[in-house]
């Protein structure tokens, strides 16, 4: 259940206005030469620098890639000449010999075939203060048809000197209901049966990032082929626990009732359930319980089922 091609905004869920943004810009014609996209991993920051690449080198033009068209196939496939990935020999960093020979060794060549020449740079977080400063010359006299999109999950390691010459964009988290969508959507067209609350957990889990999700759901999905995804099978494989048992272990920890909460937790070790994902998931239940005791509305706010507000 993979998202991994490359598509047009339409496709990517999330982020509206993010996409609005680019696609408002590519109409208007006011495209910058450079762009940084920050945000927490999986939130679909690297979907989005290839939709708007794509689009740019559309030979149909449009605030949409026609998907059709050879440069636009010649992207989806990888191998466009006029749109570059960055890469870094050494794992763990991209050094200054990469932007040399990938990016200041060719920006005086012309596109090949298109308009503009499209530099990505995914984990730009990674590039070292030498590399840094190659690319800083670089942003600073770039060719008219040159543009850079850097994206990143470390805004804070980017310097503000490469900061300044970027457009900004911050990508929020992808909302449960949204998340939801996707793997119903996703779980149908693959005729697989699975309960709406099992997709919501995994949808949970994947806390706020589609691609967590989909991995997450595929893990579920290989421990229960060919059978029903239920909501048990889902706690089972990700070692998570229901609702249940977060409201006996409060009742015992507000009752004072110690050798109860160490019995509870003593069975989930037994049961061979994740702690981590146990104390995550206990917090969400505290932090419920605490929005319907002071929040007007609070049902709103509150990602659980109607059978557990009571």
């Amino acid at each position: 259940m993979s998202e991994g091609k490359i598509t047009g905004f339409e496709e990517i869920l999330g982020n509206e206005m993010v996409k609005d943004h680019f696609k408002k810009a590519i109409a208007n014609h006011k495209i910058s030469h450079a762009y940084i996209l920050t945000g927490e991993a999986g939130m679909g920051r690297k979907s989005i620098a290839n939709a708007f690449a794509m689009t740019l080198l559309c030979e149909k033009g449009g605030s949409e890639p026609c998907m059709s068209c050879h440069s636009c196939k010649q992207v989806m496939s990888g191998n466009h000449p006029d749109l570059i990935y960055v890469t870094h020999e050494k794992p763990g960093s991209i050094g200054v010999d990469d932007v040399r020979e990938q990016i200041n060794d060719t920006i005086m060549i012309r596109p090949y075939s298109s308009y503009y020449k499209i530099y990505i740079v995914d984990e730009a977080e990674k590039m070292t203060v030498q590399a840094q400063n190659a690319l800083l010359k670089t942003l600073e006299e770039p060719p008219s048809y040159v543009i850079f999109i850097l994206a990143t999950t470390e805004i804070h390691k980017i310097p503000i000197t490469v900061l300044s010459r970027c457009q900004r964009y911050d990508f929020r988290r992808i909302t449960l209901d949204t998340i939801t969508a996707r793997l119903k959507e996703l779980t149908e067209a693959e005729n697989m049966p699975v309960e709406d609350k099992a997709l919501r957990y995994v949808a949970k889990a994947g806390d706020g990032s589609m691609r967590d999700a989909l991995s997450l759901l595929d893990q579920c999905a290989a421990f229960h082929f060919g059978e029903t995804l239920t909501y048990e099978h889902v706690l089972d494989v990700l070692g998570a626990v229901d609702n249940s048992v977060f409201r006996d272990l409060f009742h015992a920890i507000r009752e004072n009732r110690t050798k109860d909460c160490i019995l509870k937790l003593e069975e989930m070790v037994v049961q061979g359930r994740e702690l981590s994902q146990f104390v995550i998931d206990f917090i969400w239940f505290l932090r419920n319980l605490l929005l319907l005791k002071t929040a007007d509305d609070a049902e709103d706010l509150l990602d659980m089922s109607e059978d557990n507000l009571t």
